[in-house]
């Protein structure tokens, strides 16, 4: 087996490998990110691309006084009182403190943001939207190491770990040309992602969504599986925002979505988002979406139903349909609402969904935009037509669904009534990300369930989450983000340390 050095191997090519591979390189070190995909990028480049954070160069050119902690005392209102013993508050603490900072560090490598945008129960606008959409941060981060000399090897196939006199020294991993170890003199650093697409985990720790497909295939947990063998271990690994159901990913890739995010791009992007009326340029912004975007669940509490391809409902929408939804024909579903859902959710509050650029995506965005999710008609028949789905399946789904809310108590939800008919879809269920993250101290260090490090071995991003519960948009990449520029700077001060030269090997 051939060896290759390296003061910091970084598993993983995502958000936070690509940031902490950055940190590490801008102090002189020589890193190499081994990454198992033919891309970069991770499920970073997956999401919506929010990021959420206190106190921004943004905020105060609105006005808006925000700090670090309020964001804080925020971040517990979107945990339900089940979910509050479990955060690890520390991490919390860690990154209301500094994602400020790498919100400002993103805009220096070339990222642009427009915002700041409100997500109730956040006191305060926070979220921060990429430009156009959430491939910027791929490319800028990708830019960044490839000017600092990062060592950048892809379709690396993963090996285990090395571990030498109690110390993780190296990891295995074949890039096709025979299995090598990659040694670090400062730190093996696991950026790996969660295990949303790990089936073995999740039948061990989330049997219930184990048949729901991951947003990111590739996220198998590598990094989890490796850490336990050495022992680390799972903090909060049956904690799981969704499944969630998302729309399908635009079927065709337009020049506009291909377009890199140049700066000659997104500043004048940026500029109409802040200085002009939205229904001047929204029309244009909205062309740039690449994600698969989740429908509100208040659109189902609302009145809107969810048909399969036979035209059928399938339970009851406020009953966990995105467990449901993966065994449908075709694992495929539509919203199927009328004219007064429809009104209802052309303008805030009330939004479709979440969606890059421009904050949040309303009907007539989707109506614009993806004429392969949007339909409208004015009788059920020709809708099913339009749906492609047994028309009688379909007037009896409404017609029971009706008959069904006449015999329960008034209020809640509303009944369908007359034309025009509207529907979204298909959608299909996904798992975003596990929660579920190998358990790390202040510093990153991959710990035991004793509390003592597994020296030379650390973890960020999602596959280092450490009991942090990211619930809300824009705090999963802020964490990313934040974890990998941090461990790349302690792994740099430990190596630059002349007085205790075993920090080099023990930060």
């Amino acid at each position: 087996m051939r060896t290759e050095f390296a003061d910091v191997i970084v598993v993983g090519g995502g958000g936070s490998g690509m940031a902490a591979a950055i940190s590490a390189a801008e102090s002189g070190l020589k890193v190499v990110v081994l990454e198992k995909n033919p891309h970069l990028g991770g499920t970073t480049r997956l999401s919506v691309g929010s990021i959420t954070a206190a106190g921004t160069r943004f905020q105060r050119a609105k006005g808006i006084h925000d700090t670090p902690d309020e964001h804080f005392n925020d971040m517990s209102l979107f945990l339900p009182p089940e979910l509050q013993p479990k955060e690890n508050l520390e991490l919390r603490r860690i990154l209301v403190d500094n994602v400020p900072e790498t919100l400002e560090w993103l805009i220096r490598i070339g990222l642009a943001f427009y915002g700041p945008m409100p997500e109730p129960p956040h006191g305060k606008p926070r979220m921060h939207n990429v430009l156009p959409n959430s491939r910027a941060y791929a490319y800028y981060l990708e830019k960044e190491c490839r000017r600092l000399g990062v060592d950048l090897r892809l379709n690396v196939r993963l090996g285990d770990l090395v571990v030498e006199d109690g110390r993780v020294t190296a990891i295995v991993a074949d890039a096709g040309d025979g299995e090598t170890a990659f040694k670090a003199t400062c730190g093996v650093v696991l950026a790996t992602g969660d295990f949303s697409a790990g089936a073995p985990l999740k039948a061990i720790h989330v049997p219930h969504a184990a048949h729901v497909n991951a947003i990111n295939p590739a996220s198998t947990g590598d990094g989890h599986v490796v850490a336990q063998k050495v022992g680390g271990w799972i903090r909060n690994a049956e904690v799981m925002w969704g499944p969630s159901m998302r729309f399908k990913a635009p079927p065709v890739e337009t020049l506009l979505r291909r377009l890199p995010p140049y700066r000659w791009l997104t500043r004048p992007m940026q500029f109409a988002l802040t200085y002009l009326p939205m229904w001047m340029f929204r029309p244009f912004i909205t062309r740039f979406m690449t994600s698969s975007l989740a429908p509100e669940p208040s659109m189902l509490r609302a009145g809107a139903i969810l048909v399969n391809r036979d035209g059928r409902r399938f339970g009851d929408e406020l009953a966990k349909p995105e467990l449901k939804v993966p065994h449908q024909p075709g694992g495929d579903a539509f919203l199927v609402f009328d004219e007064a859902v429809a009104r209802q959710f052309r303008a805030w509050p009330n939004f479709v969904s979440t969606a890059p650029g421009i904050a949040y995506a309303y009907l007539d965005d989707y109506k614009r935009t993806r004429p392969d999710l949007y339909h409208r008609a004015e009788s059920l028949d020709a809708l099913a037509r339009s749906l492609r789905v047994p028309a009688e399946a379909l007037r009896n789904s409404v017609a029971e669904y009706n008959a069904g809310l006449a015999a329960t108590a008034p209020g809640g939800r509303q009944a369908i009534g007359g034309g025009p008919y509207h529907a979204l879809g298909p959608v299909q269920s996904w798992i975003v990300f596990t929660e579920g993250g190998l358990a790390v101290s202040s510093r990153h260090e991959v710990i035991r369930r004793d509390g003592t490090p597994v020296e030379g071995l650390y973890a960020v991003g999602s596959a280092g989450q450490g009991g942090a519960i990211l619930a809300g948009h824009g705090h999963h990449i802020g964490w990313a983000m934040t974890s990998g520029r941090r461990v790349g700077r302690i792994l740099a001060a430990a190596h630059a340390s002349p007085r205790k030269p075993t920090l080099a090997m023990t930060p």
